[in-house]
């Protein structure tokens, strides 16, 4: 049997080191390559950002003295949270930073054009993205030298280096991109809100006002008019001056009447001195529709709360005896944990709904105001059930 040639020692040393050689594979893993290509992009972004804040801030600035330099600098602020918008989604793809999104600025209806010029101008969110931006320019110049050195010369410890920089990146964008948790949320609703609650407060001083002007006074005057002529006919005509004054008494009831409305639709005496129990019968004896009211309260919420159930209550039965169509209606109030419920119900033609001009924009836009919940239910054909929720609080 022949042996094997033997081979050479340099060809069986090269053998059984392609053995031991693992498999060849790529140097560096996807999440190292996108964050070399975020350090990479930092010097564009940066400068981009920091001519940006400067160009606008200046100008801005030295107009500020005119009429345009507020509204320029409202605008620089709603433009520097498109660039936060753009530098949270380049951090979420490349460095996996998930960092929410902002709430969008809650526009309120008073003073359309100052008011959101205001609120513009009170953003947090725009401020910190205009310094993010200010201070971004010489981390970006560090961070794309580095790494463009790092490429070429340092390459074994690249992945080391662009993770460093990228953990400074992501600090960054939540400490300055990213929104301040609830408080920022809640201070942008209660902004809302209050203007909520002053177009609601304007629109009602201007109602009474209009009624006291169309309803009363008039009536008023009138009466004053009335007994004039009686009192000048007083020796002349007793008979026609006794029928001046019975008409001025009549109209005296009439005015009485009306005042006594306006009083209740202010706030009723019932509500004040017999709860809420009692006020809700009494509305809904006026209704034309029958109403049955079952209320389920262990105690008088405080005198807020009570007198927004109330004029909720009170303008859905409205909305009832003028749109529904309704042959019966129900009205519930209870109390659930740390909430005042109240579920108003009629078996019209239903079709109700937040954009229909009865009036449920604002009842919503009032309940919003103080932490509450108006949710219509009124498919087509019927029936309504219109269910409010509002924030318990006990008397003082």
């Amino acid at each position: 049997m022949t042996a094997p040639a033997p081979r050479s020692p340099g060809y069986a040393d090269a053998d059984e080191d392609r053995e031991r050689l693992p498999p060849v594979r790529f140097a560096f893993e996807g999440h190292t390559w996108k964050e070399i290509a975020h350090l990479m992009l930092n010097l564009p972004m940066s400068l981009f950002g920091f001519v940006y804040v400067v160009t606008t801030g200046l100008v801005s600035g030295v107009l500020t003295l005119t009429v345009i330099g507020i509204p320029l600098l409202a605008a620089t602020l709603l433009g520097a949270r498109q660039l936060g918008k753009l530098e949270r989604a380049r951090a979420r793809a490349l460095l996996g930073v998930r960092v929410e999104e902002p709430t969008p600025l809650q526009w309120t209806r008073r003073g359309a054009g100052s008011g959101r010029l205001w609120m513009t101008l009170k953003d947090p969110v725009g401020w910190r993205t205009l310094l993010y931006d200010f201070i971004r320019l010489p981390w970006g110049v560090l961070t794309f030298c580095v790494t463009l050195v790092s490429l070429f010369v340092l390459w074994p410890v690249l992945p080391f280096v662009a993770r460093g920089l990228s953990n400074v990146d992501r600090a960054m964008v939540r400490g300055l991109l990213s929104p301040s948790d609830e408080l920022e949320r809640r201070i942008a609703e209660l902004e809302s809100d209050r203007g909520v609650v002053v177009d609601t407060a304007a629109a009602d001083l201007r109602r009474i006002e209009r009624d006291l002007h169309d309803g009363a006074q008039a009536r008023l005057v009138n009466l004053a008019m009335g007994l004039g002529l009686a009192k000048e006919k007083l020796l002349e005509d007793p008979d026609a001056a006794a029928t001046m004054v019975e008409e001025a008494h009549g109209e005296v009831k009439l005015a009485l009447q009306e005042l006594r409305d306006l009083a209740r639709g202010i706030h009723p005496a019932v509500l004040t001195d017999r709860g809420l129990d009692a006020a809700l019968s009494s509305v809904a004896s006026r209704c034309t529709v029958p109403v049955q009211v079952t209320a389920d309260l262990p105690s008088r919420p405080a005198p807020a709360i009570e007198g927004i159930a109330y004029f909720t209550v009170s303008e859905l039965l409205q909305n009832i005896s003028k749109h529904s169509g309704a042959r019966t209606a129900s009205v519930e109030v209870w109390r659930a944990d740390d909430r005042l419920l109240i579920q108003v119900r009629d078996d019209g033609r239903g079709g109700a709904s937040l954009d229909g001009g009865s009036g449920m924009r604002g009842l919503a836009d009032r309940l919003g105001a103080v932490d509450g919940l108006f949710v219509v239910d009124s498919p087509a054909g019927g029936p309504t059930t219109v269910t409010a929720e509002l924030p318990w609080r006990d008397r003082p």
